[in-house]
C-alpha cells in the first residue's frame, strides 16, 4: 500500500468481526496478532469477538484479552446458534465504517487484511473478499465448498467469475443494509452480494490449521446449503411442483392407456399389483409436496415469531462489564 492509500485509511475506523467456538488454544493468539496489525498501521479499530456457545475455556480466554485492550470487545452468545449468526451479532454491534470478518482459526492471517483494503480503496468497493492463493482445508471441506458456491450462483446469482470466502471487507452502507434485514436464518455470504452492487476479490494467503480441527462437517455443510434454500429460494418447492406436474402427466397418459385398453380390448382381471405400485406412488410423492410445505411453514412461522436469530448472555470490555 502506497503513502496516499496509507493517508486515506488513517481516516477511516475499522472493526474486525470474529466468530468463536471452542478456540481456547489460538483465539488468543489471533486477538494478538490482529490488534498488532492495526496497531502497526495506526489504524482506528475495534475487534468483536463473538463466543458462540463454546464448551471450552475460549470465554474466559476472551475476556481475559478484553480486559488487557480496550479496543476488544468480548460478546457470549447464550448457546450455540452457529456461525452465521455469530456473525450477525458481530455486526449489529459494529461502528467501524469498514468491517472485516476473519476466523478464529489463524487461517486468515490479519496481516492480509492489508490487501483488503488496499482494494477497496482502489476503486471505492462496498465489498472486498479474499480470494485464497492456495486454500489450506480437507477435502471434504472444499467439496462443500462447491456445492455451496453451485447454490449461491443459482439462489442469490454470484457472478461465476467471484469468489466466496470468510475473509472479507464490508463498507458501512452494505453493513446496515445486513443489519435491518430482518430474518431468523442468516446467511452472510449471500446477504453481502444481496446488499453490495461493487465487489471485487483480491489474492491472500490462507494457512493450514495448527490447532484443533475444522469444526466443519457434512452435518454443517448439508444443514448451511438446507437454509439457503428453504429460507432464501423457492428453489425447493419449484423442484416437487415440477416434479408433481411430470408424475400427474404420468399418470394422466396411463389413464388414457388402460381407458382406451379397456374399450377397444375390454376388461381383464383387475390387476392388484397395478393398483398397489400406483397408490403407493402416489402417496410418497403427495408426502414429499407436504414435507417441503410444511419446510416453509415452519420457517414463516419462526420468522414471525422472533426477531431475533441469536440471544447475547453478557458483553464484556476493559472496565465495563
Amino acid at each position: 500500500m502506497n503513502e496516499e492509500k496509507q493517508q486515506r485509511a488513517r481516516q477511516y475506523t475499522y472493526t474486525v468481526v470474529i466468530p468463536v467456538f471452542n478456540s481456547e488454544a489460538v483465539i488468543g493468539e489471533t486477538l494478538r496478532q490482529t490488534a498488532a496489525f492495526f496497531e502497526a498501521q495506526d489504524w482506528n479499530y475495534e475487534i468483536i469477538a463473538v463466543n458462540d456457545g463454546s464448551s471450552d475455556h475460549s470465554e474466559a480466554v476472551l475476556h481475559q484479552s478484553a480486559q488487557e485492550n480496550p479496543h476488544i470487545i468480548a460478546i457470549s452468545l447464550i448457546r450455540n446458534f452457529g456461525q452465521h449468526n455469530a456473525l450477525f451479532c458481530g455486526l449489529q454491534h459494529s461502528s467501524g465504517d469498514y468491517v472485516i470478518t476473519i476466523d478464529d482459526d489463524l487461517q486468515n492471517p490479519p496481516g492480509e487484511i492489508i490487501h483488503l483494503v488496499d482494494k477497496a480503496l482502489e476503486s471505492d468497493y462496498d465489498l472486498v473478499i479474499g480470494q485464497f492463493r492456495r486454500k489450506a482445508h480437507a477435502w471434504y471441506r472444499r467439496s462443500g465448498s462447491q456445492v455451496i458456491a453451485w447454490v449461491n450462483r443459482h439462489v442469490f446469482d454470484q457472478p461465476p467469475d467471484l469468489v466466496l470466502t470468510n475473509f472479507r471487507l464490508i463498507r458501512r452502507d452494505v453493513v446496515e443494509r445486513i443489519n435491518n434485514y430482518r430474518t431468523t436464518f442468516p446467511y452472510i455470504s449471500g446477504m453481502v452480494l444481496m446488499f453490495s452492487s461493487h465487489y471485487a476479490n483480491v489474492m491472500v494467503d490462507h494457512h493450514p490449521r495448527t490447532v484443533g480441527a475444522s469444526q466443519y462437517n457434512w452435518f454443517r455443510i448439508t444443514n448451511l446449503v438446507l437454509r439457503i434454500l428453504f429460507n432464501y429460494s423457492a428453489f425447493p418447492l419449484q423442484l416437487v411442483s415440477l416434479g408433481g406436474i411430470g408424475i400427474s402427466l404420468i399418470a394422466f397418459l396411463l389413464g388414457m392407456f388402460f381407458l382406451f385398453k379397456s374399450i377397444f380390448l375390454g376388461v381383464s382381471v383387475p390387476g392388484w399389483t397395478t393398483i398397489v405400485v400406483l397408490i403407493s406412488l402416489f402417496t410418497g410423492i403427495n408426502i414429499a409436496i407436504t414435507s417441503v410445505l410444511g419446510q416453509y411453514v415452519v420457517r414463516l412461522m419462526q420468522q414471525s415469531g422472533s426477531t431475533q436469530s441469536y440471544y447475547v448472555k453478557q458483553i464484556f470490555r476493559q472496565n465495563h462489564e
